[in-house]
């Protein structure tokens, strides 16, 4: 007699799902760009989202404030200082001001985007990346050290760039990696930045040491033509989407130590848009975005066998070109929501907001699927990571008020003056409860000895820090900064506080009915 074991994974990951934005959250009336290149298009930060668009002469994108939805002005201005098309687009992940670009014209450029609203086109770059010989297709920001920028071209050559110069123009990259003999259709760096994987049209992968140029593995698989190449984080694991043999679109999972077959090879369908890996090292869960139709599928990654567990696909009938995420540091932790997409639908001039939620019921910070992530802070310098330094990222929590996640953050509506003198009030009132409650508990210890009293004392200091925030040992916020962490520790002990006295207003109502019951008893007797 056959037995029967269910598969069933217990995960928290299971029940996910994808939540298009509302019309009017979405960006309408958007120009997006032509181009049959297969890349992104659009890039986003907590700030701004970029997108590509399509003009006449030259290349241009647009750089639009996060919280600007809606339709978008025909004259809006724009960021065109290249001579042709441009390719790619990435903000830079240390400073949410400044973005690269790359173009048909061959060159890279950096720009500085101002904190105000643009009033007119910028035309100037603060950089210019001069060493390519054809066109540049790809860029790709290090992930751990600063003001360092890899680029590649139609050159065949992998270009590393250090921008901490004072010339406004470079024309001699640090390293030229020179290892390919056809085009380089994908970067993707690992955690810390030590190790560059790439996916060629000569249907290889290739993992390469950045440093050196050498390559430390090389993958040829003939029932596998790769397009896109992913590191997942820390799982010493490669993803890569790609055609199988008989030209179905197909993922397969590789292990980084050994290139010569993959661990996971899998068909998903027959049509012939490209697929765009994502992968989230938070949460192991792999997104798969299908260009050429509105799918997203979403799988969760484990150490051990299968690898690769499916959970669920996000359908929407609006076929996207290009894909754009928002970083960790700017989702809603208090929507539960794990990842954001922002699809280019240029069929309707429009970038559509996806976020995919894990549902919870309770709205309070849920630390099990927020653990420590990238921050904005670069781990070492260009020049460190030259001399031959690795480090990891720097970790911060998305808790609200626990670390400044924003290169610059940006205050709520409220404003100022009413926020700080709100703040001030609450902070003086907690204080006046704080000392009654000491002096009260002193005097009960007087009696018991004065080693008691200091005891005491210490139990109340601990009782004062919520949320690491001392209500007595903390000066005025001289900074803006200073000021919107403060902000956001009395929000979170504020509704701390409200939990408590729903408590408490239960329990009373509790023992008002225990009362009312016994003299009910006690009136028949």
């Amino acid at each position: 007699m056959m037995s029967w074991h269910p598969q069933y994974r217990s995960s928290k990951f299971r029940h996910v799902y994808g939540k298009p934005a509302s019309k009017e959250k979405c960006y309408d009336c958007i120009p997006i760009t032509c181009s049959v290149h297969d890349n992104h298009f659009c890039a986003v930060n907590p700030h701004f989202i970029a997108v590509v668009t399509e003009c006449a002469g030259g290349g241009a994108f647009l750089v639009i404030p996060i919280h600007q939805t809606g339709k978008l002005d025909p004259h809006y201005p724009r960021v065109c200082g290249h001579r042709g098309n441009v390719l790619d687009i990435k903000w830079s992940p240390f400073d949410d001001f400044v973005i690269a670009s790359c173009s048909e014209d061959a060159t890279v450029k950096i720009w500085d985007i101002p904190k105000h609203l643009l009033t007119r086109n910028i035309t100037s770059a603060r950089k210019e990346l001069l060493g390519h010989a054809r066109r540049v297709g790809l860029i790709e920001w290090h992930p751990t050290a600063s003001n360092l920028l890899f680029s590649t071209g139609y050159d065949y050559k992998i270009m590393i760039w250090n921008l901490d110069t004072k010339e406004p123009v470079i024309q001699n990259p640090v390293k030229t990696i020179s290892c390919h003999r056809d085009v380089i259709l994908s970067m993707s760096f690992n955690t810390d930045g030590s190790l560059l994987a790439t996916a060629c049209r000569d249907r290889k992968i290739r993992l390469v040491d950045p440093r050196s140029g050498a390559v430390l593995q090389e993958a040829s698989c003939k029932n596998h033509r790769v397009n896109k190449v992913l590191f997942l984080g820390n799982m010493k694991k490669l993803l890569s989407t790609g055609i199988s043999r008989w030209n179905n679109r197909q993922i397969a999972l590789w292990e980084q130590g050994d290139l010569s077959v993959p661990l996971v090879e899998e068909d998903l369908d027959g049509s012939s848009g490209l697929l765009f890996p994502f992968y989230d090292s938070d949460t192991h869960m792999l997104y798969v975005v299908s260009k050429g139709d509105g799918n997203i599928r979403y799988y969760e990654i484990s150490a051990e066998k299968p690898y690769l567990n499916y959970l669920m696909e996000y359908r929407s009938h609006l076929p996207q070109k290009g894909i754009g995420i928002m970083p960790k540091r700017g989702l809603d932790v208090s929507a539960c929501e794990i990842f954001r997409f922002y699809k280019l639908i240029p069929g309707k001039s429009l970038i559509e907001p996806v976020s995919m939620i894990v549902p919870r019921r309770s709205e309070s910070y849920q630390e099990d699927i927020y653990p420590m992530t990238a921050g904005a802070q670069p781990a070492l310098t260009a020049q460190e990571w030259l001399k031959g330094i690795n480090k990891g990222p720097v970790l911060v929590s998305l808790r609200p008020g626990s670390e400044i996640l924003n290169s610059l953050p940006q205050f709520p509506e409220t404003e100022p003056s009413l926020r700080s003198t709100e703040s001030n009030w609450y902070q003086d009132r907690t204080e006046r409860m704080a000392m009654k409650e000491i002096q009260k508990q002193s005097g009960i210890q007087e009696k018991r000895g004065q080693k008691n009293v200091e005891e005491r004392l210490q139990e109340n200091r601990q009782m004062r820090l919520s949320n690491g925030f001392d209500l007595f040992e903390c000066p005025p916020p001289k900074t803006e900064n200073e000021l919107l962490q403060m902000f956001y520790r009395q929000q979170e002990e504020i509704r701390r506080l409200r939990e408590l006295v729903n408590q408490r207003d239960v329990q009373i109502k509790q023992l008002e009915l225990e009362i009312k019951n016994i003299r009910m008893d006690s009136g028949r007797y």
